[in-house]
């Protein structure tokens, strides 16, 4: 059995900035378990999904922080200090505005087809809310981001597209 790495990655950025995809492709790569932040907040049934207090919502990222080996994603910064500290590196994804509107109409088309799968149930009230979560995320959120993640300089990296990541990041070395 191959020995898993023990590296600690936070993964975030708007709605459409594709933490998700880079994730779950990381953790194929690297053999490392991915926790999608919105699982930590949601509780998901058959029947729907029931958010967790804050004190479940809590417990359950220090579970996960305190293994060896995790990749994090999300949108959420106000409530997940400790990863950011526990994390060897976290990255901002930080494509144009344009390329994450793109993608929440490419995804909400994909998902209605039923070609995507979603944690949600994909109608235009949520696709609606995307849009605003988009611009919220570009004027509010990403300047309080940037300001939280100051602190961690050293470990954090900012990229506007994934394309290049293993030609200029060294991943292999982590």
């Amino acid at each position: 059995m191959k020995e898993q790495l023990s590296c600690k990655i936070h993964i975030i950025g708007s709605v459409g900035s594709g933490k998700t995809t880079l994730a779950r492709m990381l953790s194929a790569k690297m053999e490392l378990p991915h926790h999608e932040l919105d699982n930590v907040v949601w509780e998901r049934f058959a029947t729907g999904d029931v958010r967790r207090s804050e004190k479940e919502r809590d417990d359950y990222l220090c579970r996960i922080i305190k293994t060896n080996a995790w990749i994090i994603e999300g949108v959420h910064f106000e409530w997940v200090q400790q990863s950011f500290k526990d994390a060897d590196i976290i990255i901002l994804l930080n494509p144009p505005y344009s390329t994450r509107t793109f993608r929440i109409i490419k995804r909400f088309i994909l998902q209605k087809l039923g070609i995507e799968k979603s944690n949600y149930k994909p109608t235009f009230t949520m696709f609606r809310k995307m849009f605003v979560w988009n611009r919220h995320f570009e004027n509010k959120s990403k300047p309080e981001i940037l300001k939280i993640l100051s602190e961690y300089e050293e470990k954090v990296w900012i990229l506007n597209n994934t394309r290049n990541l293993e030609k200029n990041y060294r991943l292999e070395s982590l």
